[in-house]
């Protein structure tokens, strides 16, 4: 029996949420084509007969331009303490690339065993894979180095297996049957969320955030009111849509994922779009949304 925990670390869009849900089958985390979609940082939880390995999902490192940049990148950054290892994934058609000198030094600064994942083989041919293969081997002393498609399952068996090789633990942190730390009402939120990115244009999806309102559960049906913050009129009436089509499209969507979490029962969903500008420079507001902790980028 061997148990640990491993952090997810990269940029955005290089695979990090699409890698988690596919390590534990199941939708952890939620995912898109859009980066800075993860915000938090999320548990997943691997329980097999020999292992009980808990991941964690983290924002991508990014230049920050708001507060609420600050905070994705610094929560991204202190999963990497304490951890027994720390996977560094890459999206295999761009490699390593200069601006990842600097996250890869404070990385390999807390002394675990970082792996380089390199993601997207699917997409790459042999030539191109080899190339970043050996440039990583070459300029950087990674424990691992390891070809993947987090999208289709390619090498996660070995990737899991390598990771069994460097724990050291022998009990379980979880209950068997936990997959996750996140309650329901956060991962409400983030479904509505995802809804929003997958529907909506392109500058709308970093400046809204999910509040949850209130959640009523009777025996075949749950009741829930959340509000859409946005941060401009504009992006109000873009996410209500011309005569609420949008907002509808949002909520039938988030619904049917919803349910899923309730075991089938029906969802009642009433969503609220409020304007609150300038909300991601607030740290009250930030706060408020669960974002903020309070303390300044190192």
């Amino acid at each position: 029996m061997k148990s640990g925990f491993v952090a997810i670390i990269g940029k955005p869009n290089a695979g990090k949420s699409t890698l988690i849900n596919s390590l534990l089958k199941e939708k952890i985390a939620i995912t898109t084509s859009k980066a800075q979609t993860t915000r938090n940082a999320i548990l997943g939880i691997l329980n097999e007969d020999d292992c009980q390995i808990v991941f964690i999902d983290t924002p991508g490192i990014h230049e920050a331009k708001t507060a609420l940049g600050s905070y994705m990148n610094k929560e991204a950054m202190s999963q990497a303490a304490g951890v027994d290892v720390i996977y560094y994934i890459v999206d295999g058609n761009k490699g390593l690339q200069n601006s990842d000198q600097e996250i890869l030094e404070r990385l390999f600064s807390y002394e675990v065993p970082v792996f380089l994942l390199v993601n997207k083989i699917d997409e790459l041919s042999s030539g191109a894979l080899i190339k970043r293969l050996s440039y990583a081997a070459e300029h950087y002393d990674f424990a691992e180095i390891v070809p993947i498609s987090a999208l289709n399952k390619d090498n996660l068996d070995e990737l899991l297996q390598t990771t069994k090789n460097y724990l050291q633990d022998s009990i379980r942190y979880y209950p068997e049957d936990v997959k996750t730390n996140m309650n329901l009402e956060f991962r409400i939120s983030e479904i509505i969320r995802e809804k929003i990115i997958l529907n909506t244009r392109e500058e709308v999806p970093h400046l809204v955030a999910v509040r949850i309102e209130e959640i009523r559960e009777k025996t075949s049906k749950v009741m829930i009111e959340a509000t859409i913050i946005c941060n401009k009129a504009s992006h109000k009436g873009i996410i209500i849509g011309h005569n609420g089509a949008m907002l509808k499209k949002i909520n039938d969507t988030a619904s049917t994922d919803i349910s899923k979490l309730y075991q089938g029962k029906k969802i009642i969903l009433s969503l609220y779009v409020r304007v609150q500008e300038d909300w991601l420079n607030s740290e009250k507001q930030l706060f408020d949304l669960g974002y903020f902790s309070g303390d300044k980028d190192e």
